[in-house]
């Protein structure tokens, strides 16, 4: 019943995309007669990145149906997660009052709202006192809201005084930021989703769109089916449903996507299908120390990926290269996609350049159609976290904590004197629960995240989390979650849409979720929770001087005016009344900006600039094109552990499964994690479908049940992570990419056996 049961939510999941055609939406809503809605609320799904717009149904103050926003980029489609978002909101399995352990490992117990936030304060201010600013931290999220992410970022940098200042956004798309600032000086992607609509190639790499953004993927099918001529090509080492819609599908060895990336690009100037007009005027060559360099120079370095040598590599034929490159420079519009399959890796910023490298190689960018476009993991991990810059080594609307400017303008904003925030970046995540080990962090605070489910390296993790000096403190709905087990101190939270905030999606969108319902009595909106934190710690009263979300906004607002990321003209009022806004969008009457660094389409390119391409971002107004070699994954097969070991997603879940298992649908679709192997690896080792089979690393080993298929390339496995009761992150490795310091997820070496 199971396997049916999840044989079926795929077929919905596909039926979404392959059949969309017909404009059928996805059943958005389970109401009963009589409990038909009084009134809809607007909002934004809790889910992926993707930002779909939603519509909560409310019947005398409960929430009883959802259905998806016609007006926003979703065209009123939901996924199956997103439809069934009420059962979790609704789940009597919710943490209701705040709760503290008396002994270290003791139970948790409920305690009252004054109690738990003096305790708090006094555990926060003790570790100060004592030990400095650099003894305290707090680890956010792409799922706070984006006033719950800059609010905590200011108390901790201007209030507390001290960088340490992460989330998980770290794990799933510092590369993509790193990529984007080293490639073209800012974050965020240039182009949107109406990209989709008008591109004639699609380069999707490193992601399985189709389960992990279903609804862009129903985008992308829809674009195919009903456009002659559109091609499609997914590189990915397993045969996901989204390479089976691709025209060609490259499932090259893992990790060698460098060396594919680099020999496309040959062909392309081989080939003469490169763009000189567009290059020759817009791009800046760099080796990989950044020094400046030629064309020639360029085509020089390319010449170690010559197709017949990157095939070998990547133990793909050699036409495959031919024809990718062929098809991405010859389109009439070329949009590339990647996810966590390019980020999630030791030299995910590389990657993410090589990418850019072949929009700007070919001149497929600032195009409608044309573009290099990452898709997002979380629904606000873009505004929320990079946007306001809630990362250790980030200020907000693209300051940096390294440039003295850039501090002080925050100082003056904020209102405190000069040289009170630190010069000194904090710790990146793997570095903080290091640190927490170590004894160097005597105080965490985290916000509605998982991280002793969702780190790498676990083990490591779970006894950094159990040092006996340390206090931990979380904000979190849900008491299965994992992290919970650790906390000293939990603090219940209002839910989704029972408090109302901004989400900003994977395209620069910024939308509103309307509070729709009132939270169970002892939960409380977290931005109350912060202020009244940093009042009870003794934080200059004028750095939190909010009542609510609504004022945290409105100073947000106004830090990102005069910045290229500046939506000052995004009043609450106005996000009300429309279904999102995307930046820049600089005054109440600008439409928001669909193109990046284009005169004319972009409000931060001079009217009267002389040229039609502006990346302003670097300083000398072109994008940079960089030579990256090929480096493989910081821990290779060998004889002791002979397969490569990857993390994916499923459609059924959404990260640890905290909300998602609430569902009883999905939860009995996929209750519980595998390992995926290939047919042909499954008969040489003697594994059978349904197998219980031990995967092991150098770190642990799991036994994990067997699905045998023709997904997984030969030499591959691969596990999803959203069991709390399989946690599979105990077989990763904690590898970062040097300059993002992303942890590498996707690759490390494995074996397995029958159980």
């Amino acid at each position: 019943m199971e396997c049916s049961r999840r044989d079926f939510l795929r077929y919905m999941a596909l039926s979404a995309a392959l059949a969309a055609v017909s404009g059928a939406p996805l059943p958005a809503s389970a109401a009963r007669q009589d409990d038909k809605p009084d009134t809809w609320v607007k909002g934004v799904c809790r889910y992926c990145g993707t930002g779909c717009g939603v519509l909560v149904g409310v019947k005398n103050g409960k929430a009883v149906a959802i259905k998806g926003d016609p007006d926003n980029h979703n065209k009123g489609l939901l996924c199956l997660k997103g439809a069934l978002l009420i059962p979790v909101l609704n789940s009597p399995d919710r943490v209701t009052s705040p709760m503290a352990r008396k002994t270290k490992g003791g139970p948790l117990e409920p305690i009252g709202w004054d109690e738990a936030l003096d305790l708090l304060a006094k555990k926060f201010r003790t570790a100060i006192d004592t030990h400095g600013p650099k003894s305290v931290a707090y680890y956010g999220s792409g799922q706070c809201l984006t006033e719950e992410s800059y609010l905590a970022s200011k108390i901790f940098k201007a209030g507390l005084r001290t960088n340490n200042v992460d989330g998980n956004p770290r794990l799933c798309m510092a590369s993509a930021v790193g990529g984007y600032v080293t490639s073209f000086g800012k974050d965020e992607p240039m182009g949107t989703y109406e990209d989709i609509d008008q591109a004639s190639c699609f380069f999707i790499i490193g992601s399985n769109t189709s389960e992990a953004h279903p609804v862009l993927f129903r985008r992308i099918a829809r674009r195919k089916q009903a456009t002659p001529g559109v091609k499609i090509i997914v590189a990915d080492p397993r045969r996901t449903n989204t390479s089976r819609i691709a025209d060609l599908h490259i499932a090259f060895r893992p990790g060698t996507d460098l060396a594919l990336m680099n020999s496309m690009a040959w062909v392309m100037i081989h080939e003469e299908l490169d763009n000189s007009r567009f290059w020759g005027k817009y791009v800046a060559f760099k080796d990989n120390e950044g020094k400046d360099c030629t064309f020639d120079d360029y085509k020089a370095f390319l010449e170690d990926y010559r197709p017949e040598k990157a095939a070998a590599i990547c133990h793909i034929p050699e036409e495959q290269i031919w024809q990718a490159a062929r098809l991405f420079a010859e389109s009439p519009a070329t949009m590339s996609l990647w996810c966590m399959g390019i980020n999630q890796r030791v030299r995910g910023v590389w990657a993410n350049n090589l990418i850019h490298n072949l929009h700007l190689i070919s001149g497929q960018i600032c195009r409608p159609g044309a573009t290099s476009f990452s898709l997002t993991g979380q629904p606000n991990a873009c505004g929320g976290v990079r946007d306001a810059g809630a990362l250790s080594h980030l200020l907000p609307a693209g300051r940096v904590i390294a440039n003295p400017k850039h501090r002080a303008e925050m100082e003056q904003l904020w209102g405190v004197p000069e040289g009170t925030i630190s010069p000194d970046p904090g710790y990146h995540t793997v570095a903080m629960f290091e640190a927490l080990g170590k004894g160097d962090v005597k105080a965490l605070l985290i916000c509605e995240t998982n991280p002793a489910h969702t780190l790498p390296n676990l083990n490591k993790v779970h006894k950094a989390m159990s040092h006996p000096d340390s206090f931990i403190a979380v904000i979190e709905a849900f008491p299965d979650a994992v992290t919970l087990r650790y906390a000293d101190l939990v603090l219940a939270p209002a839910f989704w849409c029972e408090r109302d905030g901004v989400y900003g999606c994977g395209e620069r969108r910024y939308s509103l979720i309307e509070k729709a319902v009132e939270p169970p009595q002892g939960c409380r909106p977290t931005v109350n929770t912060l202020v009244e934190f940093a009042r009870r710690m003794g934080v200059d009263p004028k750095l939190v001087n909010f009542r609510n979300a609504a004022d945290v906004w409105e100073e947000w607002r106004t830090v990102s005016k005069g910045t290229t990321y500046n939506f000052y003209g995004m009043t609450r009022e106005r996000l009300r009344k429309e279904s999102g806004l995307i930046w820049p969008c600089p005054d109440e009457k600008h439409p928001g900006t669909r193109l990046r660094y284009v005169r004319g389409e972009d409000p931060i390119v001079p009217a009267d600039h002389p040229d039609k391409f502006f990346f302003y971002g670097r300083p000398d107004g072109k994008a940079a094109l960089w030579m990256r070699p090929y480096q493989g994954a910081a821990e290779e097969p060998d004889a002791d552990y002979p397969l490569y070991l990857t993390s994916m997603r499923v459609i059924d879940h959404w990260h640890t499964a905290t909300m998602t298992g609430k569902v009883p649908e999905l939860q009995k679709a996929n209750p519980s994690a595998f390992v995926e192997i290939n047919g042909d690896d499954a008969k040489n080792l003697g594994i059978a479908h349904g197998d219980a089979c031990v995967v092991e690393t150098r770190r642990d080993k799991l036994t994990l049940p067997a699905r045998v298929s023709d997904v997984c390339r030969t030499g591959l496995i691969a596990v999803p992570f959203f069991d709390r009761e399989k946690l599979v992150n105990k077989l990763f490795l904690d590898a970062t990419d040097p300059i993002s310091r992303e942890p590498e997820y996707k690759i490390c070496a494995a074996r397995i056996r029958k159980a």
